[in-house]
């Protein structure tokens, strides 16, 4: 989960009981979760995957699926 805004966290001091409870967040979750941003901006590089040009799903995820391989195999090989 996204940590809470400080400026959140003064409203809901302000509120009192009716502010409600504060989120929850889980610190490793969020530490990789820029893994995850950072694959999505990948992803959107190839036009076809970022506008959804492919008519049909399994078209559009064999694309995913053969994005994530191309990017896997970038990491296996000893040059930069």
């Amino acid at each position: 989960m996204i940590p809470e805004p400080d400026d959140q966290k003064g409203h809901r001091r302000r509120r009192g009981s009716r502010g409600g409870r504060p989120i929850g967040l889980d610190a490793i979750d969020y530490k990789n979760r820029n893994v995850i941003e950072r694959q999505y901006c990948h992803l959107k590089q190839w036009r076809g995957l970022a506008t959804r040009y492919d008519k049909h799903a399994i078209v559009y995820r064999a694309a995913v699926v053969l994005n994530a391989v191309i990017a896997w195999a970038k990491t296996l090989s000893d040059t930069p």
